[in-house]
């Protein structure tokens, strides 16, 4: 990992098979005051809208300004959320204009299996959908080189709109992909939520970081560091050897075990994680989650530079190659990151 440039809250939704054809929003899944799970499946569809034919469908939580939007008349995904009452919004767009919505208010009780956020958390959410992602191979991978594409997809797809990931290498080379998504340099807690969907091309990929960087209120950056380490067969945080104006950036391996070829391929796989700051750019790793199965990590270190950075948090997405060459394609759905 290299020092990162500059990413909201994610949901998702899951389509009822078969409804009648009713006017505007019909939502089949929550009911209207259920007890919920933090991740919970929406099922919606709409026929009509204000009889013009649907053109699209949109969702979001509570007073988010984020809306996901899927093109088809009807949305299938699951929703993450803090504990406590909500209200999912869910819209559809006629043809000709025409604007639809239906709310239901659910209590999120807590997680089945994934880390517990507190109903006050900020969330930002399908993170994989912003116009502002980019692409640089990562110098710190070695003397190899690479190159990445990244787009929006809708296959596969868990939510409508997932984003790829294709990353021609050579030599070990590694392609890094960053999104800024706010300025909040108060918040300390923090939960890294996403979906990834492995292809037969994992056998060319080395290393698969996901990142968050945060600017704090001193002006320091601290870098949260987070990989499934092909080489170690671990889950990997970083830390800053030196000093913040003079940073050793460095893996530390866990006894946190992860490796990406007994993955299952051509399925999607739930990825969260949770960590903490303090504001002198200490970090605490907490625990890992793969597909609902947690692993402590408990290991606190520093982790702040002073980069110069104006307030921002944002995200990296890396690929880093094995061996002496190849194209490993990796997508990403349902990216959330909530922060107390």
């Amino acid at each position: 990992m290299n020092i990162r440039r500059n990413l909201p809250l994610t949901f998702s939704l899951l389509v009822a098979s078969v409804l009648p054809a009713a006017a505007g929003v019909v939502i089949s899944s929550p009911s209207n005051g259920n007890q919920v799970q933090s991740t919970f499946t929406l099922a919606a569809i709409a026929a009509n809208c204000s009889s013009q034919n649907v053109s699209a469908m949109g969702y979001s939580l509570d007073n988010s300004s984020s809306t996901t939007i899927i093109y088809n008349s009807s949305v299938n995904a699951q929703i993450s959320s803090g504990t406590g009452w909500h209200t999912v919004h869910v819209k559809a767009w006629g043809a000709k204009g025409a604007v639809c919505v239906t709310d239901v208010s659910v209590n999120v009780t807590g997680a089945a299996n994934g880390p517990d956020i507190p109903s006050n958390a900020t969330s930002v959410g399908s993170i994989q959908t912003l116009g502002n992602w980019k692409a640089v191979f990562d110098a710190g991978t070695g003397s190899g080189s690479a190159t990445g594409y990244t787009g929006l997809t809708g296959s596969p797809s868990k939510s409508g709109q997932a984003r790829v990931f294709s990353t021609t290498f050579k030599n070990a080379g590694g392609e890094l992909y960053s999104a800024s998504f706010g300025d909040d340099v108060n918040a300390t807690n923090f939960v890294y939520d996403g979906w990834v969907y492995l292809t037969s091309s994992t056998s060319t990929i080395a290393n698969l970081e996901m990142d968050m960087n945060q600017v704090m209120p001193n002006g320091q950056t601290v870098i949260f560091g987070f990989q499934c380490d092909g080489y170690s067969g671990t889950w990997d945080y970083t830390m800053n050897k030196g000093s913040a104006k003079k940073p050793n950036d460095s893996w530390v391996n866990t006894k946190a075990s992860c490796n990406l070829k007994n993955w299952g391929k051509n399925a999607w796989h739930h990825i969260q994680v949770s960590y903490s700051r303090t504001d002198s750019g200490y970090v605490t790793y907490k625990s890992v989650w793969l597909d609902g199965v947690q692993q402590q990590i408990n290991a606190t270190v520093f982790s702040g530079f002073a980069l110069g950075w104006a307030p921002t948090i944002l995200t990296n997405f890396q690929i880093d190659g094995l061996g002496s060459g190849g194209t490993p394609v990796v997508y990403l759905d349902d990216l959330t990151i909530y922060r107390w």
